[in-house]
């Protein structure tokens, strides 16, 4: 799979093997998404243990890559399907860039678009790509994640970081 690579803008400039951008860690399109249901609460994926980094971390709802010549939102809805059996309406609340190095020698550099959800129906997860999910209310989160860090995927406590007002208005 190839995904896009980018200036520091978020402009294209081509496109690379998946594992080799992470291999070399070049800058390439990325999304995240989040999904609340009507109490409030975001939905939380926990990352198979079989991916080639952060398996078996907490994570949320969805992350991926837009294939090229794929809009980012029309990526973020497939995956979304892929991973978590299910689509909702999504809207795109910000963006961030970050870089991160894992102990495989694989480095994730992404221009990341974050999108916002909300849904209330069934959940039926790809085992390939997902271990387990729940809902959790953010308060209830963001105290897990003062006493357990190591639980969450680097890009997800960014996000969480970057964007306290992300979970505001649900």
């Amino acid at each position: 799979m190839k995904v896009i690579l980018v200036d520091e803008n978020d402009k294209e400039i081509g496109t690379e093997f998946k594992i080799k951008t992470h291999r070399e860690g070049k800058l390439h399109r990325a999304f995240s998404i989040f999904v609340f249901n009507s109490k409030g609460q975001l939905l939380l994926q926990k990352r198979s243990p079989k991916k080639y980094h952060s398996g078996g971390l907490w994570s949320n709802t969805c992350c991926s890559h837009p294939r090229p010549g794929e809009k980012t939102l029309a990526a973020a809805h497939r995956r979304l399907k892929e991973e978590m059996g299910f689509d909702c309406d999504l809207k795109e609340v910000s963006t961030l860039r970050y870089k991160v190095e894992f102990e495989n020698e694989l480095t994730e550099y992404e221009f990341d678009h974050i999108f916002t959800g909300k849904f209330n129906g069934e959940i039926k997860i790809n085992k390939g790509e997902v271990e387990e999910f729940k809902w959790i209310y953010p308060d209830d989160l963001i105290a897990d994640i003062k006493k357990n860090p190591k639980k969450y995927t680097f890009w997800f406590l960014e996000c969480c970081k970057r964007m306290p007002d992300l979970f505001s208005g649900y």
